[in-house]
């Protein structure tokens, strides 16, 4: 039979630990990542006319790669503490607490790649849409737009791939390091 614990407030102070605040933090990532990626853009961009669904994109993106930025960059400190075979073997991504910190720099990079250049770039050029289909009258997508509109959709295309696929990064690395760390525990030492 299980022993039953009752809680009390040292126990209870006892939850607060660099291990459950690395869970917390990852779980988090985990959980925005998987919304932003597959479930509320969907909704959004179902839900709403396209120019609202832009302007919802342009003030949603830069609070989640901020976010995710913040959460990733802390994880990869609190790992790199935990496991200082990452700062020996840096090199090697076969080491596997190396392959764990390489996914969450790739979160970090992929994240402030679209926080910086790309995100702000797809915006300007949407924007830039919006204006001329006021000024030609038609949507960007109808026939006999002009060429400087042709110019804007093929611009926008080309950043809105390179964002995904940045965003896409972003979630197979959090996915990976979620997996192993299920697996295997995050062996996160306590600073606290």
């Amino acid at each position: 039979m299980a022993k039953v614990e009752t809680l009390s407030l040292s126990s209870l102070l006892a939850l607060f630990s660099s291990q459950a605040a690395y869970q917390v933090g990852y779980a988090w990532l985990f959980g925005m990542t998987l919304w932003v990626t597959f479930i509320g853009g969907v909704i959004a961009f179902k839900a709403l006319p396209r120019h609202q669904f832009g302007a919802l994109q342009h003030r949603t993106f830069p609070i989640y790669f901020s976010l995710s930025i913040g959460l990733s960059s802390a994880l990869l400190g609190l790992w790199t503490y935990s496991h200082p075979v990452v700062l020996t073997h840096y090199l090697n991504p076969a080491v596997t607490d190396v392959a764990q910190a390489y996914a969450l720099v790739t979160v970090v990079l992929s994240n402030c790649a679209n926080q910086f250049v790309i995100g702000p770039m797809t915006s300007k050029t949407m924007f830039q849409r919006h204006r001329l289909e006021k000024e030609e009258g038609k949507a960007y997508n109808e026939p006999g737009v002009s060429e400087k509109m042709k110019a804007l959709n093929k611009t926008f295309a080309q950043l809105h791939g390179v964002s995904s696929l940045a965003n896409m990064a972003t979630f197979f690395a959090v996915l990976f390091h979620g997996l192993y760390i299920g697996n295997h525990g995050a062996g996160i030492k306590n600073i606290f």
